[in-house]
């Protein structure tokens, strides 16, 4: 912790009985036992699923697989449980769980969890630095309108978003708005603090944005032009012209903690101050509402106050801590009828963990001499917590993954795992349509997500689609996050050496269905499905086949032969060239039968990738298929050749008349991927084995169908050339890392500002393809991550 806590003496610590009787107190029998370290364990465990692009080798997940590699800026956190990434929400987030590393440094490490946090932190913050085009920055990532009706998986939503005729890269846009660009400043800030002994360089590189951001952010004071962001994240909520000068402050004196430069702090008081929002029809300074991604004037209070030892500061900031306890100048934050401090229907939990943060950290600093009021707003952030975990009146944990008892439902796409876009039946029991049986049941366990929480009267609605409830998101996490550092510095604890288990598959994830399609004296017709409902992770594959056995002793009886036994593919879902379309392979023997009396037909998909779980009907696919004799061989007809009730995969298929219910399924039609066994039992007793290592590749982005046009190397040169060739150096600094990356793509968006040198274009183009391309920054960006070698790349010069 960079400031210590000055412990009182028990008397001085004493507080009135009135002051305790005014605090709401929960209506619940006990307080719970909770270990901090491991709730904070599982935080970092959440910000891993909340991962894109290309997911680095430590991350723990081991049911999430890379996505959205393509993206303009890869990598940073998904918002919430969709998948669209806004630099707003990604800088908010870095900037306050960092906050909480910063102060609590020594107890995230005697908890054993500084590095697990660090990584984390160090995603998030290069995600936020190259979102930095030096002109302008990059807002939103992701297709809104797409994103929000579609529910599936984030491994394969751009096989869904390209089938609905998006492109890859993802669509994004860029701005300039106050507000988001000194977030960012903050958030590098920030980023300084915490790695300039042990990271001096990258440091240095952050602080160094850091200082351009809030410059730039200083001299713009607006925030038009928020495009996607607006219609998620309104930052112009409060209607005012200076709606940006809180975040401006914060930044200054995060500057101020990091320089030393008084600059920082003047300019709080001829430009910041004057503007900090007032309450309403009141010269008060507005200490009412709580800190969020739009209004973190209390934290920027909180700094000041710190900065400067201004009594009329630490004054604001204890009405702000009273307006959540006790109540300050006849407001007062409502409450639940069992105590939760509660602010607003969207996110109550999130916007009461802030608070404790701005509690913790208060009385850790500026109030950490008045005992009285710690003792007050520290029983107040340990009642508030421990309703988190559970002790209220539904003892519903709001922590997932933590507690007796969670909610069945979580409004988080990649967490259901989910095939067939139903997301209405999750956590239900079950519906249907024309028979067909949608997921009901959740893949996965969201550990250390802070959900939204209760109404106001206590009440919470487990369902998915109850957002105000259910919704999780990386800004809920943050100060949730920031303020267990503080729990642990007061209370110890360790984390778990056995977080995370590994999730083994709760449900088949490759499965055939059949029906009798129909029957005669020379031939049996199949209708067959099959179905990718992959989720551990969620993956598809090109080269995926079913089988389908039979009894060929009648037929040999008959003085027939093997060849006179065909199989054709009658009617199936996908036209020839589309990927799905499925063939014939004929048939073959079966070597595990020792009598040679079993055959089987053998359906390949031409593209097996075309069976994924992101809908109603791509995941499965459909064929029909025959497998026959001739009705009569030189004028003699066969029949009684043809006996299909001894057929191994024969089982069944007349016993139900629906394909799409589950007693279609068929486990005597074999199924395999990447010609291993992946559903049902071959006739000799061999059976799939769940989680069976497929081998290549199960998450490539699909081919794209548009790539917008980017400068090329012939147009880029526009600064004298200056170093020897090195592979992925755009810099021309004699390494390869991500600032590499991050000056290509800065390149990219502003040639005339952020020029490469002629060797620095050279350098640059490492992706096989002429031009410098968002493509190379991604190479390089993997380099950075150490997925691959820099000597791997693949032009060499």
């Amino acid at each position: 912790m960079k400031f210590k806590k000055i412990t009182a003496a028990l008397s001085a610590m004493a507080v009135s009985a009135g002051m305790l009787a005014s605090l709401p107190i929960a209506q619940s029998s006990a307080a719970v036992d909770v270990n901090y370290a491991e709730a904070l364990q599982k935080s970092m465990f959440f910000y891993e699923v909340q991962q894109a692009g290309v997911l680095p080798e430590w991350n723990q997940v081991t049911w999430r697989a890379d996505s959205m590699e393509n993206d303009v800026v890869p990598g940073g956190w998904f918002d919430a449980g969709d998948h669209l990434k806004f630099t707003l929400t990604n800088a908010y987030t870095a900037m306050i769980i960092g906050l909480g590393l910063y102060e609590y440094e020594d107890a995230v490490k005697d908890a054993g969890l500084y590095d697990l946090y660090l990584r984390n932190l160090k995603w998030g913050l290069d995600y936020v630095s190259a979102c930095d085009l030096g002109d302008s920055v990059v807002g939103t990532i992701g297709d809104g309108a797409f994103d929000h009706v579609w529910w599936g998986s984030a491994e394969v939503y751009m096989r869904k978003f390209l089938l609905k005729g998006g492109t890859d890269p993802r669509p994004y846009d860029t701005m300039n708005c106050t507000t988001v660009v000194a977030d960012m400043a903050s958030a590098l800030t920030v980023g300084y603090l915490i790695l300039k002994d042990d990271e001096p360089e990258l440091a240095e590189k952050y602080l160094k944005q850091a200082k351009d951001l809030f410059e730039r952010a200083d001299a713009t004071r607006s925030n038009d032009g928020q495009g996607v962001q607006k219609t998620y994240y309104n930052i112009e909520q409060s209607g005012t012209d200076d709606d940006y000068v809180d975040e401006l402050m914060l930044a200054a004196n995060f500057l101020y903690m990091a320089t030393g430069e008084q600059k920082y702090l003047d300019l709080c008081e001829s430009d910041y101050i004057p503007a900090f929002p007032l309450e309403n029809q009141s010269t008060d300074r507005k200490f009412t509402w709580g800190l969020c991604w739009d209004d973190v004037s209390q934290l920027a209070a909180l700094l000041y106050a710190q900065n400067t030892g201004k009594e009329e500061w630490v004054q604001h900031v204890r009405n702000h801590l009273d307006y959540w306890t006790t109540g300050c100048k006849g407001k007062q934050v409502a409450y639940t009828p069992d105590g939760h401090a509660w602010l607003f229907n969207w996110g109550s939990m999130r916007h009461m963990a802030n608070t404790v943060m701005i509690a913790k950290l208060a009385c850790d600093t500026i109030l950490k001499d008045d005992a009285e009021a710690c003792k007050k707003y520290d029983t107040w952030s340990k009642e508030q917590f421990d309703y988190a975990f559970g002790d209220n009146d539904l003892g519903m944990s709001y922590v997932i993954g933590m507690g007796e008892k969670n909610a069945v439902n979580v409004h988080h796409r990649t967490t259901s795992g989910i095939h067939d876009d139903h997301w209405n039946e999750l956590g239900t029991e079950g519906g249907s349509t024309g028979g067909e049986e949608w997921q009901t049941e959740y893949a996965h366990v969201l550990y250390g997500a802070l959900e939204g929480g209760p109404a106001q009267d206590g009440s919470f609605k487990d369902e998915n689609a109850a957002y105000e409830h259910t919704e999780v998101a990386i800004d809920y996490n943050a100060g949730f996050t920031a303020a267990l550092c503080a729990f642990i510095a007061e209370e110890g604890g360790k984390a778990d050496p056995n977080f995370p288990p590994k999730e083994t598959p709760k449900w088949d994830e490759w499965k055939m269905a059949a029906v009798l399609n129909g029957k005669g004296d020379s031939y049996s017709e199949i209708k067959a499905w099959a179905m990718n409902h992959t989720a551990w992770p969620t993956r598809v594959y090109k080269n995926v086949k079913y089988r389908y056995f039979f009894d060929v002793s009648e037929v040999l009886a008959a003085g027939l032969s093997i060849d006179n036994i065909n199989l054709e593919v009658k009617s199936q879902q996908y036209s020839q060239g589309e990927a799905g379309y499925a063939v014939s392979n004929g048939i073959h023997k079966y070597e595990g039968d020792p009598t040679g009396n079993t055959y089987y037909a053998e359906i390949v998909f031409e593209d097996g990738r075309a069976i994924m779980p992101t809908g109603q009907s791509e995941h499965r696919d459909e064929v029909q298929f025959r497998i026959s004799i001739p009705d009569a061989i030189d004028g003699q007809s066969t029949k009684g050749a043809w006996d299909p009730s001894n057929d191994w995969s024969y089982e069944g298929v007349e016993d139900c008349d629906n394909i799409k219910v589950s007693a279609a399924y068929n486990k005597h039609i074999t199924m395999y991927v990447n010609d291993i066994l992946v559903w049902g039992t071959e006739p000799d007793g061999t059976s799939a084995v769940v989680s069976a290592e497929l081998g290549g590749s199960g998450g490539e982005t699909p081919e794209p169908t548009e790539v917008p046009e980017q400068p090329t190397a012939s147009n880029t040169p526009t600064v004298p050339s200056s170093g020897e060739y090195l592979a992925g150096d755009a810099n021309c600094d004699g390494k390869v890392t991500i600032a590499d990356s991050t000056a290509i793509l800065q390149h990219l968006g502003n040639q005339d500002k952020y020029g490469l040198s002629k060797q620095g274009a050279i350098n640059a183009d490492v992706n096989g393809e002429a031009g410098v391309s968002t493509d190379d920054a991604l190479t390089i960006a993997k380099v950075d991550a150490k997925l691959i070698k820099a000597e791997d790349l693949p032009i060499k010069k």
